[in-house]
């Protein structure tokens, strides 16, 4: 490490070694074997359904409530999973019992242990009331109970099912291998492992975030003295890489690991996030928003204490003391409320400016005053800090140089509301046409026209019906003449009048399971009338 330190001295090393020829110098094998995943506590249900699923940690929850609640599988209902809200990684004995007949009759005898394989909660602050989640009873194989559930339902109940069962396999079997192998004076290695015995794999493997795991690759067989083939020598610089960002599923093991929350409060804490906008979910990873680092900024300058990683861990162990009866709860809570209450008392004179504003070194090309990083509606932006005597602003990656003065006025055009001029605005969803009067003025309008279906309002029958999008990306259609007449569906509409109710229009709406049929929007209605049917997968 470090013997190369640039460029030139990397590619010295490789025209040393160019044209050799690659022999194996040593082949060392040893023996690994790797036991199975304790069964599924809350925490690792979530994580694993994220990470298999694909399912948000809040709709895993929900499904795992319907398993538990109970399906009716023909013979009744039956609750299929014990309860989902648990920090123990314990079974029943009647459980047990279960499973170790089950795989004794449906696997060899080399898949089952001589006795039951038992597991200990890693977890300090564990709650261990109820057993780990598991199928009632493993005898009702997901095979058997799939016609009675919907797909979230079968998939989460087939993950748990066949958690459940590996835990009491076998261990997998491997043979690992490291090579080393001579190039001119140079040394490389390779490791990797073959698979002997595969014990638990059978029925499943656990799935891990940001694995690249170099020892699991698979080698070819290789002896010394074998001669290798070269086809490319190459060299790489690596640089240090910050940490990935969470995902839902390595958000909630590190509140685990933290000791914050509890096992019912971890798809709660996750809703929060995404519901407050506090993050975005970015290629299933979070990505904090501007009002994101601001509260995030807020609460670590003006309450560190209350945001450190430990406080909820030592409020925890402080709780644990009361239930057990070693502390008084009134104590516990005045000392708490006392010191918070005096700081948020002390904080109140806090101005929205101090916590939502950050100054940056540099003038402002209008006025000559200080510009400051601000929050707005949209998100952050550099503006100046006497608006609204000065009303410059720019976008907070725009470069000072390329940024203009003035906004850019829409020409032959006035505010339809006030009669300004109109001028061309950058929001957080992109370019829209604002009114210069703002905040006096609030109109505003998409820079693009939306397209218009051509379809009379069925509500007013002033305006028709335009598409436009959500803010969240997603199409839907509205009267023109908003906000006068506010009528809105989500599908597109056609102009054809109900033949069951007669409300002047249909929409189209596809699924999966129907195809594309007309419907009409009347929810009281109900009609619909198959105009394709679904695509045969």
């Amino acid at each position: 490490q470090f013997d190369l330190p640039n460029e030139a001295a990397q590619a010295d090393v490789l025209k040393e070694i160019e044209g050799k020829p690659a022999r194996v110098v040593s082949v060392e094998k040893k023996k690994k074997s790797r036991s199975t995943a304790a069964p599924f506590t809350t925490s690792t249900l979530q994580q694993e359904a994220v990470r298999k699923l694909g399912m948000t940690t809040d709709r895993t929850m929900r499904t795992a409530q319907q398993l538990y609640e109970g399906i009716d599988i023909g013979s009744g209902t039956v609750g299929l999973i014990t309860y989902m809200r648990t920090d123990s990684v314990a079974l029943a004995n009647e459980a047990l019992f279960e499973l170790r007949d089950y795989i004794g009759q449906n696997f060899d005898k080399e898949y089952l242990p001589n006795s039951p394989v038992a597991y200990r909660n890693k977890s300090k602050n564990a709650q261990e009331a109820h057993e780990a989640i598991r199928p009632t009873s493993v005898f009702n194989t997901p095979e058997k109970v799939k016609p009675f559930l919907t797909p979230d339902q079968f998939k989460l109940y087939q993950m748990i099912w066949k958690r459940t069962l590996a835990c009491q396999m076998t261990p997998a079997k491997f043979d690992t291998v490291a090579v080393d192998i001579a190039v001119g004076a140079g040394t490389f290695r390779a490791t990797g492992q073959t698979l002997v015995f595969p014990g638990f794999i059978t029925v499943y493997q656990e799935d891990a975030d940001d694995v690249d795991d170099e020892d699991e690759a698979r080698l070819p067989v290789l002896e010394a003295n074998d001669e290798l083939p070269v086809d490319k020598l190459h060299g790489e610089q690596h640089f240090t890489q910050p940490p990935p960002r969470f995902t839902e599923a390595s958000l909630v093991k590190s509140l685990e690991e933290f000791g914050i929350g509890r096992p019912s409060t971890y798809a709660s804490i996750i809703s929060t996030l995404k519901d407050r906008e506090y993050v975005i979910l970015d290629k299933k990873r979070f990505t904090p928003t501007d009002t994101g680092e601001v509260v995030n900024k807020f609460l670590t300058e003006h309450f560190t204490q209350y945001v450190d990683y430990n406080f909820t861990a030592k409020l925890e162990d402080t709780l644990d003391d009361v239930s057990n009866g070693e502390r008084e709860w009134v104590p516990v809570l005045a000392d708490f409320w006392k010191k918070f209450h005096k700081q948020v008392e002390e904080k109140l004179t806090l101005s929205r400016k101090e916590v939502t504003q950050e100054e940056i070194d540099e003038l402002c090309p209008k006025c000559g005053n200080k510009l400051a990083i601000r929050l707005g509606k949209r998100g952050r932006f550099i503006g100046c800090t006497t608006y609204p005597e000065c009303d410059y602003t720019r976008n907070l990656n725009e470069d000072a140089d390329s940024a203009p003065l003035e906004p850019e006025v829409v020409p032959d055009r006035t505010c339809p509301d006030c009669g300004s001029p109109l001028h061309i605005k950058v929001g957080r969803y992109g370019k829209f046409i604002g009114c210069s009067a703002y905040p006096k003025c609030k109109h505003i309008e998409p820079l693009e026209k939306p397209r218009d279906t051509g379809v009379e309002c069925p509500e007013c029958h002033k305006g028709s019906l335009i598409e436009r999008k959500s803010r969240y990306g997603k199409l839907f259609y509205s009267c023109n003449t908003y906000p006068k007449c506010k009528y809105a569906t989500w599908n597109p509409p056609v102009a054809e009048p109900c033949p069951k109710c007669g409300w002047p229009i249909l929409t189209l709406k596809t699924t999966k399971r129907r195809g594309t049929e007309k419907v009409c929007p009347q929810k009281e209605c109900g009609y619909s009338e198959v105009v394709a049917p679904p695509a045969q997968e």
